[in-house]
């Protein structure tokens, strides 16, 4: 899955859990989570849509030092590069 497969998906799960009034078209790689309504609280939801949609398992604090979508699609590939056939999601 390339950078731009995962953007895509990425602003339909956000757009899904936040509430600002985001052109999420225009959501591009350098845009900020913050900028796109996501707090600590409304985060959390996010990250369990992530999971279901990438079927990926990762602890929410390993997000902390993501600031925009970009730092968003490296962690995610990071995180599904588990090894071929590998039936249960990949954990980071």
């Amino acid at each position: 899955m390339n950078d731009n497969d995962i953007l895509i998906r990425l602003r339909h799960l956000m757009k899904q859990s936040s509430q600002a009034k985001v052109d999420w078209e225009a959501v591009r790689t350098d845009s900020t989570i913050a900028s796109l309504g996501f707090d600590s609280l409304t985060i959390l939801d996010l990250v369990y849509d992530i999971q279901q949609e990438f079927r990926v398992e990762f602890e929410a604090e390993k997000l902390a030092g993501v600031r925009t979508v970009g730092d968003l699609i490296a962690f995610l590939k990071s995180c599904m590069g588990g090894a071929p056939g590998e039936k249960s999601a990949p954990r980071c």
